[in-house]
């Protein structure tokens, strides 16, 4: 992949493996029980013990850190996991709607992007229950419209390519030109979504685990300690810096992801489309090999260069 070349796609995958690494592992590196409290050293500073110190309850906060990156990762990744489910599939599946189908698709769409993220998993909460997995329904679904609109631009281009139109006419299946000439060339476009929308998702999720919703008390999540850390200021004004420097370093490292991504997938495209291969005056596509006497491929051209056609003698 021509992203992996870029030194800045390098360090935020290198950022977002240590961040999956904590979430899988979290909990069982954590030097102490994140819910054990010990009124001995309430609000205590760093020590030896309690690397980053101790919260308002005597709670090491290190540990508390590292258990909580698993509930706030993977809460992300369950909403962007749905909302691609949700909206992938269907988005490939109506570049074939006609006209009135897909009107009526895209007003359905548009009506769920007006909706706000927070106050629709509050809504989602109250009617469905307190829990991580309510809000992260409702997520999903907000989320979803993006991967619609966005499978749905990428499929219309390819759909009415002369290769599409080629492999209907010798008798190919939908199902088989979707799965081979389109997924292929829309998966790129769908990763660069999801990286960006695994950044909205977990923005979303420290949002409402501050606010108290989706997750209860004790249990430890980014947002739940920043909300905790925020009263006590005035005796540990650095406390919400370190789930804050996670946040931000998560959410940074997607975004520079996705706009890596974007940036292959731009300049790889212009090169991939310039390298033809000239044998006995034709030209060859790209990567498809070519031998003498063989029909063409569909769409390439068998006519001789135009600077070998100037250099042809005349008969005299």
């Amino acid at each position: 992949m021509n992203a992996l070349r870029v030194p800045i796609a390098r360090a935020a995958l290198t950022v977002l493996a240590l961040v999956l690494l904590l979430a899988l592992l979290g909990g069982r590196i954590a030097p102490a029980d994140p819910l054990a409290q010990d009124t001995a050293h309430i609000l205590a500073g760093p020590s030896a013990e309690h690397l980053l110190g101790t919260d308002y309850l005597g709670r090491d906060v290190l540990s508390r850190l590292l258990a909580g990156t698993g509930l706030s990762v993977l809460a992300a990744v369950e909403a962007v996991a749905l909302a691609a489910l949700l909206g992938v599939v269907p988005g490939l599946l109506s570049v074939r709607f006609g006209p009135a189908r897909s009107w009526l698709a895209l007003r359905a769409v548009d009506s769920l992007m007006t909706l706000p993220f927070t106050l629709f998993a509050i809504a989602a909460v109250g009617l469905l229950g307190n829990g991580l997995h309510q809000a992260m329904l409702a997520l999903g679904v907000l989320l979803a419209p993006l991967f619609f609109r966005v499978t749905r631009a990428a499929a219309l281009g390819l759909d009415r390519a002369q290769y599409v139109e080629a492999a209907e006419l010798m008798g190919a299946s939908r199902s088989w030109i979707l799965r081979v000439h389109i997924w292929r060339k829309v998966l790129p476009t769908v990763a660069v979504t999801t990286a960006h929308a695994l950044a909205t998702g977990l923005l979303t999720v420290s949002s409402l685990t501050f606010l108290g919703i989706g997750v209860q008390p004790p249990a430890p999540t980014w947002g739940g300690m920043l909300a905790s850390d925020l009263g006590f200021l005035a005796q540990q004004p650095w406390a919400p810096v370190p789930p804050a420097v996670l946040i931000m370093l998560t959410v940074g490292a997607l975004n520079l992801l996705a706009d890596a991504l974007t940036d292959s997938d731009r300049t790889g495209a212009a090169p991939a489309a310039a390298r033809t291969r000239r044998v006995g005056g034709r030209r060859a596509a790209p990567g498809v090999p070519f031998a003498p006497g063989a029909p063409p491929a569909p769409g390439v051209s068998t006519a001789p260069d135009r600077k070998e056609q100037d250099h042809v003698p005349h008969p005299a």
